[in-house]
């Protein structure tokens, strides 16, 4: 569990500092390499797998409509299109899933506490990373609220996910 949390802690600080300091592929880099080393311990490695990318691709679609609203703006990237969220918050989402079946495991069993920690710490992570200098909230009650609402749903829902993913592995293994 040690391993999960620091492990997630420096992909974090990876992810938002090297956006804050115009080099997000490193970030991007280092949380590859958590993620490789984290699938290379699990023991559901199918189901944490297609966690890990199903959470990418929500996270994908969550902070692309924030940025749409305009809740939010990211630097711009080379080569990646101004509209989507960039690869560095994408790799966010999939270092947070990587957490649900080990250092968040306890919460899976708690849906409301699960609801409320999602709906305080989802939205304090992003302004963690604006007062980085990751991004910036241009709009920041419509952040604020969106973040709030949208996490208060995604963190319970990710958690079910994961437990759905982790069952029927084990009904095909």
């Amino acid at each position: 569990m040690l391993f999960n949390i620091i492990g997630f802690q420096i992909g974090w600080f990876a992810c938002v500092l090297g956006a804050a300091y115009l080099s997000p592929w490193l970030g991007v880099l280092n949380a590859l390499v958590i993620l490789t080393l984290h699938l290379s311990r699990s023991k559901q490695k199918r189901a944490e797998i297609r966690l890990l990318l199903l959470a990418a691709v929500f996270g994908l679609v969550f902070d692309s409509v924030l940025l749409q609203l305009n809740g939010v703006t990211f630097s711009p990237m080379a080569s990646w299109p101004d509209a989507l969220s960039p690869p560095w918050m994408i790799s966010l989402w999939a270092l947070f899933a990587s957490t649900l079946n080990i250092s968040l495991a306890w919460l899976k069993k708690h849906t409301a506490l699960a609801v409320l920690l999602g709906g305080l710490a989802g939205p304090l992570c992003y302004w963690a990373g604006e007062r980085l200098g990751a991004l910036s909230l241009p709009n920041f009650s419509l952040a604020m609220l969106y973040l709030a609402m949208g996490w208060a749903i995604a963190v319970p829902l990710l958690l079910k996910l994961a437990s759905f993913l982790n069952q029927t592995e084990s009904k095909h293994v």
